[in-house]
């Protein structure tokens, strides 16, 4: 048993987003002083076999962090000493967001799952621009652009977004699928996004990826990938959570929002596996990633990359460790020299 799995019962008798502040202000403590670079010496797998590059960008691993968790840009040096090889922060709106009342955050403990309906509360882009480009980060940072409830005018409120955040990012990754603010996912409308595609490309916004839903159907994502073709889009990022609710589950599942962990896995790496029959553009696997076998699924299927955020809340700081580690076994296992010729294996 690890120390993250004696005490991980004290920390679930909090409140699911207190735990979460407690967390990141912890992070926020040692991120950028020498209990950072001792982190990340216990923690960092270091092998070249896990080194790859995806949309201009060098990753050592490729297991990162979802969007949300580190959603302000306030610890993302820290991540890194985790043992994660990129971030995603965001997403970001134009202005600041308190997002929904609370709570807004259900822990499925049996089933290592979490209901959100945060409401893409944040800080605002130029805040987490601001904070981005003050630092300098050893790793990849993408960031989430995203819009509120009812903008008028919704390639130019991401375009606002983007204007936040310019410069300040590796890669950029338009959310056209978070279910926890209205309308946001009716964005994934073919026209809809084609129109902010082109706004954002006109704004210089680049490598920009389109993150998807888990819950569009087969026509539709083949939709989202000629739209990354046409404009010779960087990538996907599959998938964002889901409103489904499979059958079995236990806990609070008549609470609204998105469904992430476990449950969501078989059908995110299905996603990404459809997506990458249709592209050969990078694949960002998210989804109920919280070992190694999981995240090899995911590669196999077609994933570039992998992100963990649910993972975290579960296993604790050394899940991006024990994933890494985990992957050099199953390379071996399988004769695999590299992650490159992992991904999309099961494809052939």
């Amino acid at each position: 048993m690890t120390f993250y799995e004696a005490v991980r019962p004290l920390v679930f008798r909090l409140d699911p987003e207190q735990a979460h502040h407690l967390v990141a202000r912890g992070l926020g403590l040692v991120d950028g002083t020498p209990i950072e670079r001792a982190m990340g010496a216990a923690l960092t797998v270091e092998d070249d076999r896990l080194g790859t590059e995806a949309f201009g960008c060098e990753f050592a691993s490729p297991v990162g962090v979802a969007a949300g968790f580190d959603k302000n840009a306030e610890f993302p040096s820290a991540l890194g000493a985790l043992g994660f090889g990129h971030l995603e922060v965001g997403g970001v709106t134009p202005d600041s967001r308190a997002g929904n009342p609370r709570p807004r955050i259900f822990r499925l403990v049996e089933d290592e799952g979490v209901i959100n309906r945060m409401g893409l509360n944040n800080d605002g882009a130029r805040v987490v621009g601001d904070r981005l480009r003050g630092r300098a980060i050893d790793h990849p940072v993408g960031v989430n652009l995203a819009v509120g409830d009812h903008a008028e005018d919704e390639p130019a409120a991401y375009r606002e977004s983007y204007e936040g955040v310019a410069g300040a990012g590796d890669f950029y990754v338009i959310n056209v699928s978070c279910p926890n603010a209205e309308g946001v996912r009716d964005l994934q409308d073919r026209e809809k996004l084609e129109a902010i595609v082109e706004t954002l490309q006109d704004a210089g916004a680049a490598p920009l990826l389109i993150k998807v839903s888990p819950d569009l159907s087969e026509s539709a994502l083949a939709d989202v990938v000629e739209v990354v073709e046409q404009f010779d889009l960087a990538g996907l990022v599959a998938t964002n959570t889901t409103t489904d609710r499979p059958e079995g589950l236990s806990g609070p599942t008549e609470e609204a929002g998105g469904l992430s962990g476990r449950p969501l896995a078989d059908r995110s790496t299905e996603v990404v596996r459809q997506l990458a029959r249709c592209t050969d553009k990078p694949i960002v696997g998210v989804g109920g990633v919280f070992t190694a076998a999981d995240a090899y699924d995911k590669l196999r299927a077609g994933a570039s990359l992998v992100q963990v955020y649910t993972g975290l809340i579960y296993r604790g700081p050394t899940v991006a460790r024990s994933i890494n580690t985990g992957l050099l076994t199953l390379m071996e296992r399988d004769g695999y020299e590299s992650i490159d010729a992992v991904v999309g294996a099961d494809l052939e």
